[in-house]
């Protein structure tokens, strides 16, 4: 059995971004190439993703906030556009191919664009740093994948700055069975679930909520959804 050091030494070779970059500006700026043509799956993932804010936002221990939410590799903003702009008053977007962004001012629609979008930023979430205190809710799907080991524990230690003192991060993503997995053909990684709870831990996070999303078609990566809190509040919420 792998070691917890040997799993966290795992490093993707040194034009990681470079040509998951070079991968994206490829894609067509559709729903289905967002999902690289899954597109079938979108109404399940906004469904179970919208039951579990709206039990959050019911919460008797720390009702969540529906002031602001930002949307972490958003791409041409199908979730922005489907759950959070439904659920917050305002949204940011943060993707590194400006085209998505450009593409998604039409997506989203004239009313969605004006009265729900805030910033958004062309920018590789490596790079990112979130306002201090904005967020109610940094939600971040199917991206992290993009983000090698130190840079993803990097990026959450900035998120959590980024949270309002009552907010959380929500983490969307494939688990892979047993092992890293690497995708050469879009400069990924699929991260098993014992290392993604210590890149957590890493960060100075801990799960309060941790739930499996149903409804996929079988032979797709199983999928969770992770409610994530700083430490300091590791009590907050749990249990629920």
């Amino acid at each position: 059995m792998e070691t917890s050091n040997e799993r966290l030494s795992l490093t993707p070779n040194e034009n990681f971004y470079k040509d998951g970059a070079e991968y994206w500006s490829k894609i067509p700026p559709t729903v289905d190439g967002m999902l690289g043509g899954f597109s079938e799956i979108s109404t399940t993932d906004i469904h179970s993703s919208k039951t579990l804010l709206k039990q959050l936002f019911t919460s008797t221990k720390q009702p969540l906030g529906r002031g602001y939410a930002l949307d972490c590799g958003a791409g041409i903003g199908r979730i922005t556009k489907f759950l959070l702009s439904d659920l917050f008053d305002r949204v940011d977007m943060v993707e590194q191919n400006p085209q998505f962004l450009e593409s998604a001012k039409k997506y989203l629609g004239k009313t969605i664009l004006e009265k729900k979008i805030g910033q958004m930023f062309p920018v590789g979430l490596q790079d990112f740093r979130p306002e201090p205190g904005k967020y109610d809710v940094i939600w971040c799907q199917w991206v992290l994948g993009h983000l090698t080991d130190e840079d993803f524990v990097a990026f959450f230690e900035r998120c959590k700055l980024g949270i309002k003192p009552k907010g959380v991060i929500i983490v969307k993503e494939n688990i892979s069975s047993g092992q890293v997995e690497v995708d050469t053909t879009d400069s990924s990684v699929t991260r098993p679930m014992g290392l993604l709870r210590e890149l957590f831990d890493k960060a100075g996070l801990d799960c309060c909520r941790m739930v499996k999303q149903l409804g996929f078609p079988k032979g797709l990566f199983t999928v969770y959804m992770f409610v994530l809190r700083p430490r300091h509040e590791e009590n907050v919420g749990s249990g629920e």
